[in-house]
């Protein structure tokens, strides 16, 4: 049997541990940034600091991967998670602990890095839970998971730490538990039962045609025109072939070819992403992305076919309804009614569900801010566009020290407790 509530409170309140530390570990990591597949330095600090408050510790799984185990007794077993990968983003904040860092990323160009989605938050915050449930050792009972992600940026991550055979190295999980910063009001959470975020799908596309010189266009196929017919064809799917009571997106965010004025290229590269909620709709949509542009070639006339490879995906985030429900009445018996939120359903997407869907048991993730009141409260301005809140994976994306670090540290605290054993 779970904690009631009103225990969990006092439990919190005591043995939470001085934040001042862990606020200079987060200023650290924030301004030691580190790409996916690339989380070393970030992932020791993890590593040391379960080791120095009674972890068994286990590193390197799936590239950085780390997880600190904490048995105590027979009982539940729950699973808590964080990640840790930066951006390749120039940071733009003003902040006197911003990132002035540059990496290698996986194609070998050099690239300014930036923790601008909050994981830097996320690792900090897991840190200082994990400290606090260790303290509390005496007021429950089962196996806890401190789970440290690498490469989610990619959507990578998860599937690595499960392929390098998670759960033959670490106790199988009765729960899996994760949260995200977003840009709300510092000091709230948001939780949402059922489906929370989108499945997100990115595809490369390459398109042949036969260069030629700009002066002789009839004996050339231009991929150039080929790839503008795609791009504006693709913009039907949803419009044309997803009923108003579904919701799906198509974006082009990138288009390349050519390097001179006057030749007509041989290629054009396009890369798509597609985000649906639902899996009929987004299979749905991945068969008409490949039908058109398969179809525009041959109206083309070329002689190679198109070459439609993805890149990565995410799976649709989907909260357990009975485990959600549980988490959101113990939010708003802790934080308040008015900070618990349900959000809407997010088109972002995350690949923290595998960790779950892989062994088929329930997850639940949830939302908490960053954002200091002062503005929030400008923001509500709507008329004054300089008042807009940043917003994650924009270099100017800062949130407020605290309230932030404590709420995600009380939320993760709050949630494993309510799922492990009490005494």
């Amino acid at each position: 049997m779970s904690s009631s509530p009103g225990n969990i409170h006092s439990i919190i309140a005591e043995y939470r541990p001085e934040l001042a530390s862990f606020e200079d570990t987060y200023k650290d990591v924030h301004s030691h940034p580190e790409l996916g597949k690339q989380e070393k330095r970030t992932a020791s600090i993890a590593s040391a600091h379960l080791e120095s408050v009674g972890y068994k510790v286990i590193s390197n799984i799936g590239g950085y991967g780390v997880v600190g185990i904490l048995s105590n007794g027979s009982g539940p077993t729950v699973l808590l998670r964080a990640d840790m990968d930066a951006l390749p983003i120039k940071e733009n904040t003003g902040l006197e602990y911003a990132s002035t860092l540059e990496a290698v990323d996986e194609n070998g160009e050099t690239q300014p890095v930036m923790h601008g989605c909050g994981h830097d938050v996320h690792v900090v915050s897991l840190m200082a839970s994990a400290t606090l449930l260790a303290n509390a050792k005496s007021k429950w009972f089962g196996t806890l998971l401190v789970l440290f992600q690498p490469d989610e940026e990619h959507g990578e991550g998860a599937r690595a730490m499960l392929d390098d055979g998670l759960y033959e190295k670490i106790p199988k999980p009765d729960i899996v538990l994760g949260q995200h910063l977003v840009a709300s009001l510092a000091g709230t959470v948001l939780v949402r039962p059922g489906i929370c975020m989108a499945s997100a799908d990115s595809l490369k596309v390459v398109v042949h045609g036969r260069g030629g010189h700009a002066s002789s266009p009839q004996d050339a196929i231009d991929p150039v025109v080929l790839a503008a017919s795609i791009i504006v064809r693709l913009q039907t799917v949803v419009a044309r072939e997803i009923g108003p009571g579904d919701a799906a997106s198509v974006t082009c965010a990138s288009i390349h070819s050519g390097k001179a004025h006057n030749v007509i290229p041989d290629e054009v590269v396009i890369l798509i992403n597609v985000r649906a909620f639902e899996e009929d709709v987004r299979k749905k949509v991945l068969d008409a992305i490949k039908r058109i542009i398969k179809g525009e070639a041959i109206a083309s006339g070329v002689e190679r076919e198109p070459e439609i490879t993805t890149i990565n995906q995410y799976p649709r985030t989907v909260n357990d309804e009975n485990s959600s429900a549980k988490i959101k009445n113990a939010f708003e018996e802790y934080f308040g009614k008015e900070q618990t939120l349900i959000p809407p359903r997010a088109t972002a997407s995350e690949d923290f569900s595998l960790l779950a869907t892989d062994i088929g048991v329930p997850s639940v993730f949830w939302n908490f801010g960053g954002v200091e009141q002062k503005r929030w409260k400008a923001s509500r301005d709507v008329s004054d566009g300089s008042k807009r809140l940043s917003q994650p994976h924009q270099a100017n994306y800062a949130p407020v020290i605290q309230p932030t670090l404590q709420t995600g540290v009380d939320a993760m605290s709050l949630a494993a407790l309510t799922f492990l054993g009490a005494v």
